[in-house]
């Protein structure tokens, strides 16, 4: 059996001009069936091309994201350069991504408080599901620098630099980095959608 699920998610910022980013993930599942005869040999083996159905897409959205337990906390950060540039990469971790910084305690621009909680609405069951931050995001700048982009860590920790949990999502702005001063506020809201 063969299960296609396309994923994707975008996650859009503002600060002052306006900037955006998107973010495409896949997802395939396959079922492999296999019958052996009494003496253990393979009678026959194949495939089945199958679908995801609105209502899986979106229980697993809403499953992850709006109704986490506790210890699949759901926050978001900030992402800056490093080396003087920012590139995410598939094999990014919350622990290893030397592509880019996170920002907001060690490396500049600060912003207060820690990693931000997202709120998501419930998953819509339309083809494809999608799910949405039911506000933006805010962070309130307390200091210069550039911004390149942000991410999405599940199950870690809302202080910024910590290292544990899963980092779901991480990408820069479609438009390029943006500087932000002291007393600046980026408003981010993030979507994502399953299709099948």
């Amino acid at each position: 059996m063969s299960e296609i699920a396309k994923f994707g998610d975008t996650c859009d910022a503002t600060v002052t001009r306006g900037a955006g980013a998107t973010e495409i993930m896949g997802l395939e599942g396959v079922y492999e069936a296999v019958c052996y005869d009494k003496d253990g040999n393979i009678k026959w083996q194949d495939t089945i091309q199958n679908l995801t159905t609105n209502v899986g897409r979106q229980n697993l959205l809403q499953f992850y994201f709006v109704s986490p337990a506790s210890t699949n906390a759901i926050v978001m950060g900030l992402m800056g350069a490093s080396g003087g540039s920012s590139t995410p990469a598939y094999t990014d971790t919350q622990s290893s991504h030397s592509g880019w910084l996170e920002v907001g305690g060690t490396n500049a621009p600060t912003y207060s408080g820690t990693r931000k909680t997202p709120s998501f609405t419930t998953t819509t069951t339309a083809n494809p599901a999608v799910l949405a931050t039911s506000a933006s995001v805010v962070f309130n700048m307390t200091s210069s620098g550039t911004v390149y982009g942000a991410f999405i860590n599940a199950s870690g920790s809302s202080t910024i630099d910590n290292t544990t949990g899963t980092l779901f999502s991480a990408g820069n702005f479609t438009a390029g980095s943006k500087t932000v001063s002291n007393g600046d506020t980026i408003n981010v809201s993030y979507t994502l959608s399953a299709a099948g």
